[in-house]
């Protein structure tokens, strides 16, 4: 029989690893120092016993318990116990908190002035024992790891902040589940109810979100949407279609999508418009007399008419300038607005919503912009809360943008893609979104690739309604 010393040794070795730089960087394997390769099918003998290189035939490997070394760590640190003198933990701002993609803000407590922390590979590093981190380690679930985990993986599937591949925002959609109508009441929409922390997956209808909360401040977008859709005849009679995106002037000059852009000349007049300057890509500067007095602008999937104009507004809509509906918020009803009692902000939806994702990776898609505006009281009321939920992709990006520039009023042109840190948004509720698009790389920013994936597969399987007069998905 082998001496207990060369068992350990040998167990000892097989896991041996290097951590080099920082938390967050790879595992750099050394230089193995076991006698040679796993075993072949030539090194099993009849008995399908592991007939070692290395030992004479026949001879038995006996093993007995190891204790753990001294240095073992079974836990996660507590940031909060590291010294201060910063020996063991160094602290830098981390670009775009990339490491932090799982939003652990644990990360945060230990740091001077909640700053986010970029661990150094010193001796709290070393603490980690290194037979820890074979395959188990891909499922640990401590603050360090899943940062260091979270930084590493998202990298080498191609979805580092912006530099994502596009095709990761493609899925396959029955046409039969593109809603085509809203539902009444509004409340009695479905609800895909997905828990992060313990990622369970409940079906609910949107009537029952007051019970799934869990203390959130609920925040909503009050944007008006105008009547921006004008079918209008030139002097020829050929028909053109203007759609007002945005109001760029008080002297009644919007920035419009128009159709044909092609057949269509400056200083041309289409009964209330006049076209002023070409953008590029169909977009135009006009000036319209009067006020917008055209149709709904329903986006082009929905193919049915409207009755009730009113049902692609909001209960609470109030501050017009919206070329799109918040459609998150198209589920509330009055009854669930004094339940919820939530904080209003405004963001108009412009052009960015029209447009899909074409280019290979997102770091190629550029956006445009939307304006803003927050009210001093209600921000007040947003910071003191201990956890904020954002009902729509458009009250995220207002309040994330606030949260980064201070600004309570200006124009909104955060890209929020996977790896991005979001600093006051806690939870979300939001609709399914289309295919390549912005909103969509947005949820999986804040839900996660693969997770924003596999809840779409399944809100498919159970046959939920998509897009904008579709159901909703609440991300807690």
């Amino acid at each position: 029989m082998l001496e207990l010393r060369f068992a350990r040794e040998l167990l000892h070795r097989r896991g041996e690893h290097a951590l080099v730089g920082r938390l967050g960087g790879c595992f750099e394997p050394l230089e193995p120092r076991i006698d040679a390769a796993p075993a072949g099918a030539h090194e099993v003998d009849e008995q399908r016993e592991i007939v070692h290189p290395c030992m004479p035939l026949g001879e038995e490997l006996a093993l007995e318990p190891l204790e753990p070394s001294d240095g073992l760590v079974e836990e996660a640190a507590d940031l909060g116990d590291v010294p201060r003198d910063g020996k063991d933990l160094g602290a830098q701002a981390v670009a775009d908190r990339i490491a932090d993609v799982h939003r652990d803000r644990g990360l945060e407590l230990g740091g001077r002035g909640c700053e986010c922390l970029d661990l150094l590979s010193r001796a709290l590093e070393r603490g980690f024992d290194r037979a820890g981190l074979g395959a188990s380690g891909c499922g640990v679930r401590d603050s360090l790891l899943r940062a260091l985990q979270g930084k590493g993986v998202h990298g080498r599937r191609g979805y580092s902040p912006r530099r994502m591949d596009t095709a990761l925002l493609d899925y396959e959609l029955p046409p039969e589940l593109v809603a085509q109508q809203p539902v009444e009441p509004r409340d009695s929409s479905r609800l895909l109810v997905y828990r992060r922390e313990s990622g369970t997956i409940e079906h609910r209808t949107f009537a029952e979100l007051p019970a799934v909360l869990d203390g959130q401040l609920v925040v909503v977008n009050d944007t008006r949407v105008v009547p921006g859709r004008l079918r209008l005849r030139r002097a020829t009679g050929g028909a053109v279609e203007v759609l007002l995106v945005e109001q760029v002037g008080d002297d009644g000059t919007w920035e419009a999508l128009v159709r044909p852009s092609s057949r269509v000349r400056v200083g041309e007049v289409l009964g209330p418009v006049r076209l002023v300057e070409p953008l590029g890509a169909g977009r135009w500067v006009i000036e319209l007399r009067g006020e917008p007095a055209g149709e709904a602008p329903l986006p082009p999937y929905i193919h049915e008419a409207l009755a009730d104009p009113e049902r692609y507004q909001t209960v609470y809509a109030m501050a017009r300038g919206s070329a799109a509906a918040p459609t998150a918020g198209l589920h509330l009803t009055r009854a669930l607005i004094d339940r919820l009692d939530p904080v209003r902000i405004t963001l108009h939806v412009g052009l960015d919503t029209f447009r899909p994702v074409v280019a290979a990776t997102l770091e190629e898609h550029e956006l445009h912009g939307e304006r803003y505006a927050v009210r001093a009281d209600a921000w007040e009321r947003i910071v003191s809360a201990g956890r904020v939920l954002a009902v729509g992709t458009t009250t995220v990006r207002a309040l994330e943008t606030v949260a980064r520039t201070g600004e309570l009023t200006g124009r909104a042109t955060l890209f929020i893609t996977p790896g991005f840190h979001f600093r006051r948004v806690d939870a979300l509720v939001t609709n399914f979104h289309l295919p390549r698009s912005t909103l969509l790389a947005l949820v999986m920013a804040f839900a996660g690739v693969e997770e924003t994936r596999r809840l779409y597969r399944e809100a498919i399987a159970q046959r939920y309604r998509f897009y904008s007069f579709g159901d909703a998905m609440a991300v807690l």
